[in-house]
């Protein structure tokens, strides 16, 4: 790197690590570190009429106070911070007095990792404190962490641009308090859902992330090339059609955390990489599907949160069983008074032109319904609601209504107006399935970029039989979001996807 382009804090640290090494303290040590104990659990169990208890501890070095002959520091560890007393004759214990004088009040800075070993105690303050015997240097920081700063009570300095945080997530997760315990959160949503499977007996599986024929959604796909097959493959959109073949294989209910890529627009509620989590369980239908679903999500809730009551913003949202059910049919009814059933696409379109709902050519009769319930209806659901009986039209791979043949056997459900999981009677019949495919192929032909290929195995995979199945997708970050109360998908990755960051332009 060009020392010109570093700021002045970055040029002194180099100097420090330098001079560290002329000390003979290697500043990266490859040695292992004993860690006895952690901040909070420090914190948690101590007794002031307890014996003095040792304890060795890592972590970053977040601020400092020094005192002459003794020092007070911060020691952020990955449970969270605890005081340090460091005195000079304690970690200097004979005449050479460098450790302290040098090592510790100059040539380390904020940000550095250390390791300390000494016993708990309480100051006069009242602060519980480890007091330091030993300082081990661990690993020298050679950028300063944007440490918060404050003038007259308002912050500055702070790390708060949503556009840095993302790009610069492991300043993000160590700078920005609650920003770990989101991902620690969205750990346990995982695990508890994982729990409640398993419980039951459903087998977690893999299928591939690298597919030849993009389905089991539509979405638009990534599309990449094989070198050795010398043939296009996709990067999945769904699992759905490989989780089928499961069924067919004779598994009775497969489950699969899928991490899903559909080359579609970004916002605030998708993100082009996430994941997905679809379940599908044999000799079941979507009735018993929306009561699992209830069941399952209650239990996380108390499982992760102690409570089926979430906050977002200022609205209180109630996971507890059971969820309100409303028919597509019924909910665009209720809320824009026009009852669309039985209508043709003709009259579809000129719905869409009295309510100013955005159409084109390429529209078939379910997409122009979607696109109503979307426009009009969609944002109204804040509580956990059931949309049920989707139009054929809308479900390819959807069982057609047990009592209504225009319509399926699908929900989905929908929470603070966005859409959680999407669940069917899944379609078993070949015959019907090859032709709904075929209906899609029309539909990419007028244009629709969304549309379903006809998957000729999974077809094939079908003619072999597949018992009556219920299967449910949900979308894991949407879930994370809700129940750590955030509005963002970003928020909720640790990594999401960014544009290209603008580098400096250099003259040759």
């Amino acid at each position: 790197m060009n020392t010109l382009d570093l700021s002045e804090q970055e040029v002194f640290r180099r100097k420090s690590l330098e001079e560290l090494r002329n000390y003979g303290i290697n500043p990266y040590p490859a040695d292992e570190y004993p860690v006895t104990g952690y901040s909070k659990e420090i914190k948690a169990s101590f007794q002031d009429d307890a014996p003095h208890r040792e304890v060795s501890l890592a972590g970053r070095l977040m601020s400092r106070r020094i005192m002459g002959k003794a020092s007070f520091a911060e020691l952020q560890d990955s449970e969270g911070r605890i005081q340090l007393y460091i005195s000079r004759d304690d970690i200097c214990p004979d005449e050479n007095k460098e450790l302290y004088n040098t090592i510790f009040k100059k040539l380390l800075d904020i940000g550095d990792f250390i390791g300390v070993k000494g016993y708990v105690f309480r100051t006069q303050m009242g602060e519980i404190s480890v007091h330091v015997s030993q300082l081990t240097v661990l690993s020298k920081s050679l950028r300063p962490l944007p440490v918060v700063k404050y003038k007259d009570g308002v912050a500055y300095d702070a790390f708060e641009d949503p556009e840095q945080r993302y790009r610069q997530r492991y300043v993000d997760l160590v700078v920005n308090e609650g920003v770990k315990d989101i991902f620690l959160k969205r750990t346990k949503i995982f695990n508890a859902m994982r729990n409640f499977f398993n419980q039951r007996g459903y087998i977690e599986v893999d299928t591939p992330v690298l597919q030849n024929i993009p389905g089991g959604a539509a979405a638009r796909p990534f599309i990449t090339h094989h070198n050795a097959l010398d043939i296009p493959f996709y990067l999945r959109i769904a699992n759905e059609l490989y989780l089928k073949r499961l069924i067919v294989g004779g598994f009775d209910g497969v489950y699969e955390f899928s991490r899903n890529f559909r080359n579609e627009g970004m916002d605030r509620s998708h993100n082009p990489e996430f994941t997905c989590m679809e379940i599908y369980v044999a000799y079941k239908d979507y009735n018993w599907m929306m009561r699992f679903v209830e069941q399952m999500l209650e239990q996380i809730c108390l499982e992760v949160l102690g409570t089926t009551d979430v906050q977002i913003g200022e609205q209180t949202i109630s996971f507890k069983a059971p969820f309100r059910r409303v028919t597509m049919i019924d909910a665009i009814r209720e809320n824009t008074g026009i009852d669309i059933s039985g209508m043709d696409e003709n009259q579809l379109r000129e719905v869409c032109n009295q309510l100013h709902v955005e159409q084109d050519n390429t529209m078939g009769k379910g997409k122009l319904i979607d696109e109503i319930f979307g426009a009009t209806s969609e944002s109204q659901y804040i509580q956990p609601t059931f949309i049920t009986d989707y139009p054929k039209e809308m479900s390819p791979l959807c069982k057609r209504h047990r009592e209504n043949p225009d319509l399926t056997e699908r929900f989905e459900l929908m929470v603070n107006g966005k859409e959680l999981a999407n669940a069917y009677s899944e379609l078993n019949d070949p015959i019907d399935q090859r032709e709904r495919f075929e209906e899609q192929l029309r539909l990419s032909e007028k244009g629709d970029d969304e549309a379903m290929f006809i998957d000729h195995d999974f077809l094939r995979a079908l003619e072999y039989g597949m018992p009556p199945t219920s299967g449910m997708g949900i979308g894991m970050d949407r879930l994370v979001m809700l129940l750590t109360g955030q509005t963002s998908i970003q928020e909720v990755l640790l990594f999401p996807q960014m544009r290209p960051e603008k580098t400096k332009q250099t003259n040759e």
